[in-house]
């Protein structure tokens, strides 16, 4: 049974120890591991900009959702830095209207040939035509025209470069970071600006409110507007000082994406996929170019690379030993090799580079027996004197059990100081539980899976339990 190591942090949090525990390997077990605006008015393209091929609606509207995710936090971010990060919320607008006109006009006149090139020219004449009508840009209103008209590309030609759009996206990764917003809205603001999820999908994700969602991100822009956040790159020693913030909200990003606070699903692969995209994106760029950017990138790889071998085709949990490890995605974990190979630069070591070592273990084991838990375990050592986590102590309690018994393992479990910090964390029970069924004592293996499906949240993780829990109930003698 696996616990889950959650972002850098101080003492772990009682009541939400997965902030404390990434999902870094399946040890011993898996459970360690848009609403678019309907008012809007047709907009037409050029015969040359159409395909002559007219798509199916549905086909219409999974291009749109696919642009969605991939265009629109571009395009915020580039129209956010064109009108002031103070007026994000108007550049959302924009950018949502355009994703509307294209599933109005699309159906009827065909997909362009290059569909972001169109979603990009539409935004920006809706951008020029807020600019043109609202007062609140008057003085600025010439210079903010002459920056969106000064090139005039082809037809189906991209408005904005590449390289213009991964700059302002990594600037809005540093302001949805910024120290000044509450670290519960970090997250939620990146999902919503850089990775285009709506405010629904946002609280789904955390099993909470739309109301409650809005209100973060209402307050995440008011402290923008109000601490006049720059929209900027830091450089210098405030870049050290924020990479590092900017880092840990990634890192927090990808973990509710592999292991979900609750809900219906266990694994959440967009978020994941997201995490793994703004990484990437901080990783090529020279200010996150750095061993700890590639260290946190190879370990999203890695484990992000298993993911459809933790759970079955209905949903339910796999154990490490019962995974197919012929679905583990080997492009996937190429990657994620070459990025741990770039984070060994220099001398800095960290928890990611610690983690992501972890990682590579398991992603080098041709089958469960083959696993180097003894450097799994050294590796575990150096990661408790970064962080004495009692959450990374269960972790490393259950390598010892890999690699000494389950009795050792048990040990090592009463040994982890501040131990009564997990009492209302599930996984600490099941951990036991494993541990009392491997010794043959179905009566305490059962107590402790009982009282970890009572703590469990996620419906995959207690359907799970409720089968160990009848497993040992079955064994217990009359």
């Amino acid at each position: 049974m696996q616990c889950e190591r959650a972002a850098p942090s101080g003492s772990p949090n009682p009541k939400n120890l997965k902030i404390d525990s990434i999902r870094v390997a399946s040890l011993f077990s898996p459970l360690l591991p848009v609403p678019l605006k309907s008012q809007a008015q047709e907009y037409r393209v050029s015969e040359s900009e159409l395909n002559s091929n007219e798509p199916p609606p549905g086909e219409v509207s999974q291009v749109v959702e696919h642009l969605f995710r991939h265009e629109a936090g571009k395009l915020v971010a580039t129209l956010a830095g064109i009108f002031g990060i103070e007026h994000l919320s108007l550049a959302e607008d924009v950018v949502q209207e355009a994703l509307v006109r294209a599933l109005q006009t699309w159906p009827f006149h065909g997909v362009p040939k290059n569909p972001s090139a169109w979603i990009m020219r539409v935004s920006r004449n809706l951008a020029l035509d807020v600019v043109r009508r609202e007062k609140v840009f008057r003085d600025k209103e010439t210079e903010i025209i002459r920056l969106m008209e000064q090139q005039s590309p082809a037809a189906d030609a991209a408005v904005f470069s590449e390289p213009d759009l991964a700059d302002d996206r990594l600037r809005m990764m540093f302001v949805c970071c910024h120290p000044l917003i509450p670290a519960e809205a970090q997250v939620a603001l990146a999902l919503k600006t850089l990775c285009g999820f709506s405010v629904a999908e946002i609280s789904r994700a955390f099993l909470t409110t739309d109301a409650a969602i809005a209100k973060r991100l209402t307050r995440a822009k008011q402290k923008i507007r109000e601490a006049r956040i720059p929209f900027e790159i830091p450089a210098g020693e405030e870049l050290a000082r924020r990479l590092d913030g900017v880092l840990q909200s990634l890192y927090l990003l990808f973990n509710e994406g592999y292991k979900a606070s609750s809900g219906e699903k266990l694994v959440r692969e967009e978020i994941c996929d997201e995490a793994i995209r703004l990484t990437g994106l901080l990783a090529e760029h020279a200010a996150g170019n750095q061993p700890k950017t590639h260290a946190l990138l190879a370990l999203m790889l890695l484990n992000g690379a298993r993911l459809p071998s933790r759970v079955d085709g209905e949903g339910n949990l796999l154990h490490l030993k019962e995974q197919d490890r012929t679905r583990w995605d080997q492009p996937m974990i190429a990657r994620g090799m070459f990025h741990f190979a770039q984070s060994a630069a220099g001398e800095e070591l960290t928890e990611y580079h610690l983690e992501a070592g972890i990682a590579a273990c398991h992603c080098a084991a041709k089958d469960y027996e083959s696993t180097d838990w003894r450097q799994i375990l050294s590796l575990y050592d150096r990661l408790v004197e970064f962080d004495d986590s009692p959450v990374i102590a269960l972790n490393r309690a259950i390598v010892v059990a890999n690699i000494h018994g389950p009795a050792a393992g048990r040990e090592a479990v009463a040994a982890i100081q501040g131990r009564e910090k997990l009492d209302s964390y599930y996984l600490l029970y099941a951990v036991l539980g494993e541990f009392e069924a491997q010794l043959n004592d179905p009566l305490a293996a059962a107590g402790y899976f009982r009282r970890s499906l009572q703590l469990a949240e996620t419906k995959s993780e207690q359907l799970f339990l409720s089968k160990r829990f009848r497993a040992c109930e079955d064994q217990i003698p009359a």
